[in-house]
């Protein structure tokens, strides 16, 4: 299991071994301060000779106190990034909530020095030099010993060395790791062991939380747990996008712009048949050249096109797009690739109020964010290839997202993201080979709109978990559970989509769904085939949710003393149109709920 974690970070078991011959996690890269030896980008190494310099990459520091401790290794510095490709690559991977010790022990036994070093024990109470023997690396504990000569600093004044005897017999010389803070040595030896403590002690104390376990245990803990704490709450890292549109230009001219790495006479001479000129201009066009699309981006100012000739382009930033603009391609997506490298934030990052973007390939590589976010405004694609990385496509709250004709696949999470309050077409697409095929965001809180979703022929398959996944909380469940009254408004929501029902029963669904809704639109089917009843499976549990929303609403108006309310504050429906598509070879079936 660990061989396969580490192998996603290009490191064999071979160089993981327990010797004092290694020089780092990630030995191709070059070293650097902060512990940046782990996830140094392998496009900025401009020097890697210092790979085989003897002496540690780490800085140090010295405790604050009376007690004149030895320096430590200075490590609770980490970036974001860095404490992120460790979770994701080296330590839990894809593992689930029941196997997060599993994991880290085995990551443990790979990078861990198992004795011959010291650390301070680090308590609330205390703080005491001791030297490690060994390590118990099941129970993430450090067999210890006092150091000599002792060493401590308290702030009970009382506790003294044979206190700190008795205690530590009392725990059988074993201490939790996260408690320990090594002490710094300069040949390099011990670096990867502070680090992955650092990692560990992070862990702990920022991310894990006790009833992790008790939830279900379905979904990989990374994507679940680890990444969302980890930006809310100790960087307080929300990826909000500060770009500024510019409008349009003051001349009011608008710019056509031409991505090419080389521009030969019968490409211009199709260019200007084609797309630039198709019919005797009426008018003059200004037109600039380009050879990265980065750069034409940038350029862009409202009503801007921009075209990419055929050709492989290799990009390092952002995709930053602020203004309405059209990015096509000129000819089939294959042929038009842009490849992201290096570690960054999203490949595509959109707040444009119309955004259009066809006939391109995008492959992401060494990513921490997704392939493309919506943040406000709507984005069209169209034609399009996306190869993702981490997740796929996030719409955001009061984003519209309209995506045709298009692949997706890859992502290591979900490939459509759809959040509270969004917008999201999807029509004639395929989603396939993610973690998740699309994951609708919890909507339930008085605060979140109802998303208004459209799927239509899409093909959602060999997703690893299920085709459509809807997050809700754990309470959702208790109060639908709660309200099995048998008044006609919840009969309504007793469809039967089981193979015990028949055919006339199932086709009734529309009927029934728009009894419950009033304004519901449902396209089925007479012959609901596996294919189909995974179309109604989503729309049933679609409007059940947001049906309870509206009694949690009535109830919260009751609960103020409101007896009637007002129309407009009660009309908060989702328009649903899943009609056609297609659930194949899905790990765990075409929908599933979670619950959080």
């Amino acid at each position: 299991m660990a061989d396969g974690l580490l192998a996603g970070g290009g490191l064999g078991s071979e160089a993981m071994a327990r010797d004092h011959e290694r020089t780092g996690w990630a030995a191709e890269e070059e070293p650097a301060p902060l512990g940046k030896v782990l996830f140094e980008d392998e496009d900025s190494c401009s020097d890697c000779s210092n790979q085989d310099k003897p002496g540690t990459s780490l800085q140090s520091f010295v405790p604050e106190g009376k007690t004149h401790f030895p320096e430590m290794f200075q490590t609770s510095h980490l970036l974001f990034y860095e404490r992120f490709r460790a979770y994701q690559d080296y330590i839990l991977a894809d593992c689930k909530a029941s196997e997060v010790k599993e994991f880290t022990a085995e990551f443990l036994e790979k990078v861990l020095e198992p004795s011959g070093w010291r650390a301070v024990w680090h308590t609330n109470v205390f703080k005491v030099l001791v030297e490690v023997t060994d390590v118990d690396f099941a129970a993430l504990k450090a067999v210890v010993r006092l150091a000599d000569p002792y060493l401590c600093e308290s702030q009970v004044s009382t506790f003294s060395l044979e206190c700190m005897k008795e205690l530590l017999d009392l725990k059988e010389h074993q201490l939790p790791l996260q408690e320990l803070w090594v002490v710094f040595d300069d040949s390099g030896v011990f670096d990867q062991t502070a680090l992955a403590i650092e990692h560990i002690r992070f862990f702990y104390q920022n991310i894990w939380r006790s009833w992790d376990e008790e939830e279900e245990d379905e979904y990989d803990y990374f994507v679940r747990c680890v990444e969302p704490r980890l930006r809310l709450y100790v960087f307080g890292y929300q990826k909000n996008s500060n770009i500024q549109a510019k409008g349009i230009r003051l001349n009011g001219q608008k710019v056509t712009h031409v991505v090419s790495s080389t521009m030969m006479t019968g490409l211009l001479q199709s260019l200007l048949r084609d797309k630039l000129c198709p019919e005797p201009c009426k008018e003059e066009i200004e037109i600039q050249f380009h050879s990265d699309p980065l750069s034409a981006i940038n350029a862009c100012y409202e009503g801007d096109t921009v075209i990419v000739c055929p050709g492989h382009y290799v990009v390092h930033g952002t995709f930053s797009i602020a203004d309405s603009i059209e990015l096509e391609g000129y000819g089939l997506p294959d042929d038009i690739v842009i490849e992201k490298r290096g570690k960054g934030d999203t490949f595509v990052d959109c707040t444009g109020a119309d955004i259009k973007i066809s006939s391109i390939k995008f492959v992401q590589h060494d990513a921490v964010e997704g392939i493309l976010i919506i943040h406000h405004g709507k984005t069209t694609l169209e034609n399009c290839v996306l190869q993702c990385e981490t997740t796929g496509v996030t719409v955001r709250t009061s984003a519209e997202f309209l995506m045709k004709n298009s692949d997706l696949y890859g992502a290591k999470g979900a490939g459509i993201e759809i959040y509270p309050g969004s917008k999201c077409t999807l029509s004639d697409n395929g989603i396939h080979h993610c973690k998740e095929g699309i994951l609708i965001k919890d909507f339930l809180d008085e605060h979140y709109d109802i998303p208004k979703i459209t799927m239509v022929n899409n093909v959602i398959h060999n997703n690893e978990g299920y085709g459509v996944v809807l997050v809700k909380p754990t309470i959702f469940s208790d109060l639908q559970e709660n309200a099995q009254d048998e008044t006609e408004e919840n009969k309504a929501f007793k469809v039967q989509t089981s193979g015990e029902a028949d055919v006339a029963e199932r086709v009734d669904l529309e009927e029934l769904i728009e009894c419950a809704t009033g304004k519901m639109e449902l396209y089925a089917r007479a012959d609901l085939s596996e294919q189909v009843e995974g179309n109604c499976e989503i729309v049933n549990e679609l409007v059940a949710a947001s049906t309870q929303k509206g009694q949690l609403k009535k109830k919260r108006l009751s609960e103020l003393g409101i007896t009637q309310a007002d129309d407009n504050l009660m009309s908060q429906e989702m328009f649903v149109s899943i009609v056609g598509n297609q659930f194949k070879w899905n790990g765990k079936g075409s929908f599933g709920t979670f619950l959080f």
